[in-house]
């Protein structure tokens, strides 16, 4: 379980997460659908970014319950 000092660290890591994730996603769609290279590979990038972040902390939340 997590200590009650760690909480706002974790909810801003899932809030990074998902807004990595949201604006990946946005990038992503408006670089596809503007031929834009660059704004594509932003987007992927952010997504990927996103994802891990999620990732890891349900890893990491995985792990302290274990123990």
């Amino acid at each position: 379980m997590a200590l009650a000092g760690e909480r706002p660290i974790l909810l801003i890591k899932k809030l990074g997460g998902i807004l990595l994730l949201f604006f990946g996603l946005l990038l992503t769609a408006l670089g596809l659908s503007d031929d834009s290279t660059g704004l594509t590979t932003l987007g992927i990038l952010l997504l990927a970014a996103g994802a891990i972040l999620l990732a890891l902390k349900i890893i990491r939340r995985n792990q302290s319950s274990q123990l």
